[in-house]
Formats: structure tokens, sequence, C-alpha cells
């Protein structure tokens, strides 16, 4: 990958369907992937499991959005019990703060206590939203967070939410896999759609609660 690569070349990989890695996050240099199979999760048949469901209706958390994306990466970069040794390094840390300034990079975050326990981030191009990682310090908050991110993706009018690769731990919110063929059409249909990762933000709070989070989500399954 050339020296000069920045946060436009990175949007562009990302709208022919792309993303960056490194070998290791203390590895400053980045591969580019375009899997031959691609998890995705569906907006309109997503699943929340019921034990997850009483979790978010009991609203544990704070949810915050963009307010700490730089933390949240960090978060997702440190290496932990179960997560030794992670691919974001310092050169994605970087670029991905770039896309954050540009409006492009967003996080999804939960707090509690005034302390952040959780969260994702990823990328928003047009209909599309690419997701990259994410972190749980307590017990269900990236999960919570990924319910929250996918309430706001349906609300914005999103059409694709991009997991990359197949992850047992997703298998519960209902990731399909497909080959890249297909994923490109999808992300070619997406990207000719506008969307609005801040609408949500004029629901109440009410509206943003987590038994409305609930009925929504499921009124699309």
């Amino acid at each position: 990958m050339r020296p000069e690569f920045d946060a436009e070349d990175l949007l562009n990989c990302y709208r022919q369907g792309i993303f960056p890695m490194a070998e290791d996050k203390d590895d400053p240099d980045l591969f580019l992937v375009d899997p031959e199979i691609r998890g995705v999760l569906p907006l309109e048949g997503f699943h929340i499991p019921r034990k997850l469901r009483k979790v978010i209706r009991s609203e544990p958390f704070e949810i915050r959005t963009d307010t700490a994306f730089s933390r949240v990466m960090e978060a997702c970069a440190a290496s932990t019990k179960d997560r030794p040794s992670t691919w974001i390094n310092s050169t994605i840390l970087n670029l991905y703060s770039d896309l954050y300034r540009l409006g492009y990079a967003h996080s999804v975050e939960c707090w509690q206590e005034n302390k952040l326990v959780g969260g994702l981030y990823g990328v928003a191009v047009n209909g599309a939203f690419f997701g990259e990682s994410m972190f749980s310090r307590v017990t269900n908050a990236s999960k919570v967070a990924l319910v929250y991110l996918v309430d706001r993706l349906i609300y914005g009018g999103y059409r694709l939410l991009d997991a990359q690769f197949y992850n047992p731990h997703l298998e519960q919110f209902g990731i399909i896999e497909m080959p890249r063929r297909d994923f490109h059409h999808l992300l070619y249909q997406a990207l000719r759609r506008h969307a609005s990762f801040g609408a949500y933000d004029s629901l109440s709070s009410e509206e943003r609660s987590g038994a409305s989070v609930v009925q929504r989500i499921t009124q699309t399954s």
C-alpha cells in the first residue's frame, strides 16, 4: 500500500467493498481485504435473543453516539484475556480518526456510572454501514451497542450492515454469509441510497428507550 494512503483512499476502498487490516497492532503496515465470502447482518430480520431483550428493556447503560470515538477504537485495539492480539494498529487508528473528523466514522457507546464500558465503531457511506470492531468491559455491553446501532440504521434508511466475516458471536443476531459477487451487488444498491446516521437523534428519549428499540426491531424481523 502506498505511503500516502489517506482517508479519501479508504473511503474509495469501502465503496468497492474493500477494507484494510494489519497483521498485528504493532505492525504499522496495512493490507486490503475483499473476502470471497462476506458476513452480513440483515437489518430486516435482525434477531434479538430473548434474554438480551430483557436486558435492553431494563436499560442498564446510557447509550451515547460519537462522544468518545477515539476511546472506543483504543478499547477495541486493547489486548484482553479473550483477545490477546488485535489487528488495529496505529495506522488504522489515525485513518479512522480522520474519517471520524470528516463525518464518516461513528461510534455507539455504552456508559455506566459515567464510565465507558462497551461499544463499537464503523464507517457509514450512503446507505451502507461497515462494522469494524466492538468491545465490552461489562456483560452484554457490546451486544446492547449493536442493537442500538441496528435501530439507528433502520430508522436512518440504511440498507446494508457489513460484518466483514462470519463470527460465531454474531450467530445469535442472524448473521448470514454470501459470495463476494452477491455482497457487491447489495453494496451497489446501498450506495445508491441516501441515509442519515444522525436522523435518529431527533427521536425523543421515550422513543429511544429500551422497550421502544426492542419493539421497533422485532417488528421488522
